[in-house]
């Protein structure tokens, strides 16, 4: 591609339109049903159930430490619909560009996402693309729709938690949410905090079939893992009870946030996931996790328990280090927008 900027003629669906397509998105995202170029995607036959999920992504900045926002939009789709329970196949895009933008950067974005798509085995089939007068968007955004294969039933659900669960993590909580927020105001904070932005499909597919009777599988990204314990422990009936010094926080992060006066259990991830399963298969479950490098920080960091005369159903209870247990509530306002 040209290194001139994205003019508005690339959106008009002239010849300007035809080569960004041509020459950007098909050369970095190649499958055959995409180079078939037809107005919608065959898809051929699935198996089973179907799940499907869209989500946008604005992430200020586009760029940043472990990825871009054309990974980032891949990776958020393809764990949602894994966090089902099902294998992600195809994607479909929809760019909405900024007139000027440089196209080196367009180019980085695209690059991104394919890479991405290809490490996840996942295909983009289809998508479109749109350019909007200087002002009317910052940059770039993208919307992505993804549809998976289911591969366990009953799916996992955020209402499936039951007593006796054990609640395990993939990782350490806030890398993304402090990654962000430290390049988007130009803070210097320690060098090893990057996004941990990655699919987790493959960890997904080797805990259902390797483990098995996965009750809940949940991504936790906007409003981090306290929240997402809420929305787990309220449809669920029960009351989740949390371990605060077992819940793995990078150096670097704890540090940044202490400055900022930041709780990392309130940063969004974009790389890590939530398992909540019978007790007894929790061992072979984090073993299973710590075999991919994105859960090789795995822990258990607590378990659910059923509403008593000290705690009611839907609260998610926090045990600090000194031996007493606080309410952890779910996230009250916007701590950080535009972080995905």
């Amino acid at each position: 591609m040209s290194a001139t900027p994205v003019l508005l003629d690339y959106g008009s669906g002239g010849k300007a339109a035809q080569r960004l397509i041509s020459e950007l998105f098909v050369r970095h995202f190649a499958n055959p049903i995409l180079e078939a170029m037809d107005d919608a995607a065959l898809l051929g036959r699935l198996r089973g159930a179907v799940v499907m999920s869209t989500d946008g992504y604005t992430v200020d900045p586009v760029e940043f430490p472990g990825g871009n926002i054309g990974s980032l939009a891949v990776h958020g789709t393809v764990n949602d619909v894994s966090m089902l329970g099902a294998r992600p196949r195809f994607l479909t895009c929809a760019y909405i560009i900024e007139e000027g933008l440089d196209m080196n950067l367009l180019e980085r974005v695209v690059r991104g996402m394919g890479e991405a798509a290809r490490r996840a085995d996942v295909r983009i089939v289809g998508g479109d693309t749109k350019v909007v007068p200087r002002g009317a968007a910052d940059k770039i955004f993208i919307t992505t729709t993804g549809i998976g294969e289911v591969i366990l039933e009953p799916a996992p659900s955020g209402s499936r938690a039951a007593p006796g669960d054990a609640i395990l993590i993939s990782g350490s909580m806030g890398d993304h949410g402090l990654t962000i927020l430290s390049r988007r105001e130009g803070l210097s904070l320690d060098s090893g905090v990057m996004s941990d932005s990655a699919a987790l499909n493959r960890m997904v597919e080797a805990l259902i079939t390797e483990v098995g009777d996965v009750h809940v599988l949940r991504d936790p990204t906007r409003g981090g893992l306290a929240t997402t314990r809420n929305e787990i422990a309220g449809p669920s009936g029960v009351v989740c009870a949390v371990n605060e010094t077992a819940i793995p926080v990078k150096d670097g992060v704890a540090a940044g946030c202490s400055v900022l006066g930041l709780d990392p259990l309130y940063l969004a991830n974009e790389g890590k996931l939530i398992c909540v399963l019978p007790e007894n298969k929790s061992a072979a479950a984090l073993a299973v996790m710590r075999g991919f490098s994105e859960g090789r920080d795995a822990a258990r960091i607590g378990a659910v328990e059923a509403a008593g005369a000290k705690s009611r159903a839907g609260q998610v209870l926090l045990q600090t280090p000194l031996g007493g247990r606080r309410l952890l509530g779910m996230l009250e306002g916007e701590q950080l927008p535009r972080i995905c």
